[in-house]
């Protein structure tokens, strides 16, 4: 599956500190459990690069997200 993909793949995305001072994204899915831990810096970088894509995306003209039961 390449990035630009639709899927129907339920998952669960968890971002938070760990006791050891890194940045954990935990992925949870069908079957899956990826914890990915990053220094401080690693998950800045990682933060300004989703910023990059959401914006590129509007760019696109994606359709903006909705909020829970269809609101926007």
């Amino acid at each position: 599956m390449g990035i630009d993909k639709q899927s129907d793949s339920v998952t669960n995305l968890q971002i938070g500190p760990t006791t050891l001072g890194m940045v954990r994204i935990y992925i949870e899915g069908d079957g899956i459990d990826i914890p990915l831990d990053f220094e401080p810096e690693e998950a800045e970088e990682i933060a300004e690069e989703l910023r990059a894509a959401a914006e590129r995306a509007r760019a696109m003209g994606a359709a903006p997200a909705k909020g829970p039961k269809g609101r926007k």
